[in-house]
C-alpha cells in the first residue's frame, strides 16, 4: 500500500522506525522485535539504511534494509518505508536498488542524502536528497517521502533557506515529510506554520524519540542539532544513573509530547523506537484511546 494513501485516508498516522542489525548474521534475531512492534498495529514501519558499501560478507549494506522490509510486509502485513541514501551511490547503483525494491513490492521510499561513509569516497550524481527524489520519480512506480528539520538543518544557512530547500524536495515529488526529533512541541508547530506559508502542503509527521539513555540522546542531538529544554535536562540529570527511573520519565515525557501533538491536529506521529518494542508498547498504551487503529484500505484506483 502506498503511504501517501494512508495519509489521505487517516486523520492521524502512527508509525515506527527501526534499524537492521549491523551484521547480516544477526538478521534472524530481529524477528522477535518485529513481532512485538507489529502487534501494536502501526500504519507503517520505516527501516533505516547504512551509508553504502558492503558488510563483512561483501553483501551490499542496503540488502539488510530490504530483507527487513520484506519481512515486515510479507510476514506481518505492515507497510514498510525503506530509507534510501544517495551520497555514496551513483545513478546506476540507485537503479539496481530500485530494481530490488520493485521485485519485493517495496514501493515506499524515504529519500535521504545520507552521510559520507568511512572509507568510501562520495560520488557526484546526487548532491542532495532532492536530486534523489527527482531521479526516483523519473523511474516511476514509487511513493517518496522526505526528511525535515523543525530546528533547521545543521548545514542550512538559515531558516528561510532551509524551508526553501524543503519546498524543492516537495516540488520534485516528496508526497509526505517525516521530521527529525524535537523535544519542544512549539518548535514543531512553528516549523509547520512556516512550511504552510511557504506552500508546502504535504503531510508532515512529527518525529518523537522516547529517551531511555542519557549518553545516547546527548550523542544523537549533537549530530542532528535538536535542543534539550531545561525541563528535559532536569530529567536527564536527575535520573541519569537510574536506568529504570529514566525509562519511566523518558516514556512519560514522550507520551506528554504526543498527547499535545494529537490535540493540536498533527498529521502523524513517527516514533523512533531504537529497536525497543517494550518502549513503543508503553507509549501506545498511553495513547490508545486517542488514535484510530483501524487500518487504511488499499486503493486500486
Amino acid at each position: 500500500m502506498l503511504i501517501s494513501d494512508i495519509f489521505s485516508q487517516k486523520d492521524l498516522v502512527l508509525s515506527f522506525e527501526i534499524f537492521p542489525p549491523k551484521k547480516a548474521a544477526a538478521l534472524e534475531n530481529i524477528d522477535a522485535t518485529l513481532a512485538q512492534l507489529c502487534r501494536l498495529n502501526p500504519d507503517f514501519i520505516s527501516v533505516t539504511c547504512g551509508a553504502g558499501g558492503t558488510d563483512q560478507n561483501h553483501a551490499p549494506i542496503e540488502d539488510r534494509t530490504i530483507d527487513v522490509g520484506r519481512r515486515i510486509k510479507n510476514d506481518y502485513g505492515i507497510e514498510p518505508l525503506i530509507h534510501l541514501t544517495c551520497l555514496n551511490y551513483d545513478k546506476a547503483d540507485i537503479v539496481t536498488i530500485l530494481e530490488k525494491l520493485r521485485a519485493e513490492s517495496l514501493l515506499n521510499i524515504l529519500a535521504l542524502r545520507g552521510d559520507a561513509a568511512e572509507g568510501i569516497v562520495p560520488k557526484n550524481d546526487f548532491a542532495h536528497a532532492k536530486d534523489l527524489i527527482a531521479f526516483v520519480r523519473e523511474q516511476g512506480g514509487f511513493t517518496l517521502g522526505g526528511a525535515c528539520y523543525p530546528e533547521t538543518h545543521l548545514e542550512a544557512a538559515d531558516r528561510v533557506s532551509d524551508i526553501r530547500f524543503l519546498r524543492q524536495k516537495v516540488d520534485e515529488g516528496a508526497s509526505f515529510l517525516i521530521s527529525q526529533i524535537f523535544f519542544e512541541n512549539e518548535l514543531f508547530f512553528d516549523f509547520v506554520e512556516r512550511c504552510r506559508i511557504a506552500g508546502i502542503d504535504v503531510p508532515i509527521e512529527a518525529g518523537v524519540m522516547p529517551v531511555t539513555n542519557k549518553a545516547q540522546i546527548e550523542r544523537i542531538v549533537s549530530l542532528c542539532g535538536a535542543t534539550l529544554p531545561a525541563k528535559f535536562r532536569r530529567i536527564l540529570d536527575r535520573y541519569a544513573d537510574k536506568p529504570e527511573a529514566l525509562m519511566d520519565a523518558g516514556i512519560a515525557y514522550a507520551i506528554n509530547q504526543i498527547v499535545d501533538l494529537i490535540a493540536s491536529g498533527v498529521d502523524g506521529v513517527h516514533i523512533y523506537t531504537m529497536n525497543k518494542p517494550q518502549v513503543a508498547a508503553r507509549i501506545c498504551e498511553g495513547i490508545e484511546n486517542l488514535i484510530d487503529r483501524s487500518p487504511a484500505q488499499e486503493s486500486f484506483a
